[in-house]
């Protein structure tokens, strides 16, 4: 067995802000999109680069208040493109860690934190690794 990769769950509970948040401000792609019928709540995949989440109307498929970490590069130069787009419910700030990285944490509509973070010290991990 060969792991390939860990696709988190999150809860939705309203569609169109889960698109305006996920892919009109932060700026994922929308892979694909499921119901078992019309009317019923939509379950769909998104990317960031090489991440993937997916959101799901379903009660008991994710639970609200749930926390993620995206490693990234150029951390600094997506929140001056996030900042860029004056969206009404968040101003993220950057801010440097005792740990060596750089974060962002964004809360969605749905109570889930969104965590952007770029490494910036080695010194740090080999510091824990010693540990």
């Amino acid at each position: 067995m060969k792991a390939i990769e860990i696709i988190p769950v999150l809860r939705i509970f309203d569609e169109d802000k889960a698109r305006e948040f996920y892919v009109e401000f932060l700026g994922f792609e929308i892979d694909w999109e499921h119901r078992f019928e019309a009317d019923t709540p939509l379950y769909m995949q998104l990317s960031l680069g090489p991440c993937h989440v997916h959101l799901t109307g379903h009660h008991g498929d994710g639970c609200p208040g749930s926390a993620l970490i995206f490693d990234i590069q150029g951390i600094e130069e997506y929140q001056q493109k996030l900042l860029a787009k004056k969206y009404k419910h968040s101003r993220p700030g950057c801010e440097k860690t005792e740990w060596g990285t750089i974060e962002m944490t964004i809360n969605d509509p749905f109570g889930n934190r969104i965590t952007f973070s770029e490494r910036v010290s080695a010194d740090m991990e080999t510091s824990r690794a010693s540990e």
